[in-house]
């Protein structure tokens, strides 16, 4: 039951002949396939930088894996990744990735994950594979328990007052949550820099608007056959997705073709042959059905608020039938907006709409490249080229050197 929606899907694909879309030429070579299976770790030392692990316990018990790749400044930079992503995401293209160019260039890096993916499956009394409560978290729970715990554990180590952030889809998010009801934290953050920023979701378009509208109802499903984590890294519905995505040449056709790129933005340029069989072992990390649920809330109801447990729910949770909106006027750290005109996920549209809502946006930037998409941010072949001069001019310019 659990595979049926999969199932379908790629029946669909192969039924449409939408294979014969694929083109040999973009079997790219220049990533070591054994990328595919080190874990954070061990990609972190093979590209020169052993990682240091910190266990960070939220205030609702949540244990989150933290890592630090340490340079020799003093100026710490947090990287949050984005949904149903991990820390792997920062530095999977080795050296032409940002988590690793930034340690290179003497940054002292920092990289969160937030709870339910990969590396922070721990809870002080819950199992997540016995406990449905576990899985009992939004976007929301991200943003207030996940994020101030992994700020203020970087504080701490580094003896630093503020940081600076870097994040990318959800993991901007959860700063627009952080920032709107916890206020104070506002001071701890010297800019984040957001990459293909997610908040508002009113002009999405097919297929991402029909997983918005579709949302609500899935979870529910999901939730009455007792599924209630999504995509956990290591069940079965991984297992499976893996299987059929890593087969030779045709994983690549019918599951970037069907799934990603239909998501992110079509350039196969920038995600070619053999870094998608590094990334479909690191991808999908891991979340909850009510953090995608949520999502689907606020794409669908055109308002960026609290999770909707129902009227009643609502009654009970927040005193109103409807939950309240995430008080934008509240998120007072600099933000410097970076998105794309291929970007379905985080169109231009919603960019300017969140741009007008923040008090202290201090760039907007849309990258030039007119096929630079979702997952070019953090994936991109050529990042380094079209991404990376942005991201440190903007460092620069805000004083904040190694």
């Amino acid at each position: 039951m659990r595979h049926c929606i999969l199932i379908i899907a790629l029946t669909l694909f192969l039924k449409c002949n939408l294979i014969q879309t694929f083109n040999p030429s973009t079997l790219i070579t220049g990533i070591n396939p054994e990328d595919a299976l080190l874990n954070f770790t061990g990609l972190a030392r093979k590209y020169g930088h052993p990682a240091e692990i910190y266990h960070v316990e939220t205030q609702d018990g949540y244990i989150l894996e933290l890592y630090h790749l340490p340079g020799t400044g003093r100026k710490p930079i947090l990287l949050m990744h984005g949904f149903l992503d991990s820390s792997d995401t920062w530095i999977l293209r080795g050296k032409d990735s940002l988590g690793i160019s930034l340690a290179d260039n003497g940054y002292d890096v920092w990289l969160g994950n937030t709870r339910g993916n990969r590396y922070s499956s721990s809870h002080i009394s819950l199992d997540p594979q016995k406990n449905p409560e576990y899985w009992m978290y939004s976007i929301h729970e991200l943003g207030y328990y996940d994020l101030p715990a992994i700020i203020d554990e970087v504080l701490l180590r580094t003896g630093a007052q503020s940081l600076t952030a870097i994040g990318h889809s959800q993991g901007n998010t959860i700063f627009y949550i952080l920032g709107s009801t916890r206020p104070e934290y506002n001071a701890k953050i010297n800019l984040l820099i957001a990459l293909s920023p997610i908040c508002f979701m009113h002009n999405t378009s097919p297929p991402v608007s029909t997983y918005l509208k579709l949302a609500p109802k899935l979870a529910k499903i999901a939730r009455r056959m007792g599924i209630y984590d999504l995509l956990r890294y290591d069940g079965p519905e991984n297992k499976f997705i893996r299987k059929i995505c890593s087969q030779p040449i045709i994983g690549y056709a019918v599951c970037s073709r069907l799934f990603i790129f239909p998501l992110i933005g079509f350039d196969p340029t920038e995600l070619e042959y053999e870094f998608y069989e590094v990334l479909i072992h690191h991808l999908p990390a891991g979340t909850s059905w009510m953090n995608y649920e949520h999502f689907g809330q606020i794409g669908m109801s055109k308002r960026f608020a609290r999770y909707d447990y129902g009227i009643k729910g609502n009654v009970i949770k927040y005193n109103s039938t409807i939950p309240p909106l995430y008080e934008l006027s509240n998120v007072t750290m600099p933000i410097a907006l970076l998105g794309g005109r291929n970007d379905p996920l985080s169109t231009l549209e919603d960019v300017d709409l969140l741009k007008d809502h923040l008090p202290n946006y201090v760039e907007y930037l849309v990258n030039p490249r007119l096929q630079f998409n979702h997952g070019d941010s953090v994936w991109g072949k050529n990042m380094k080229d079209y991404l990376f001069r942005y991201i440190y001019s903007t460092l620069e310019w805000y004083d904040i050197y190694p």
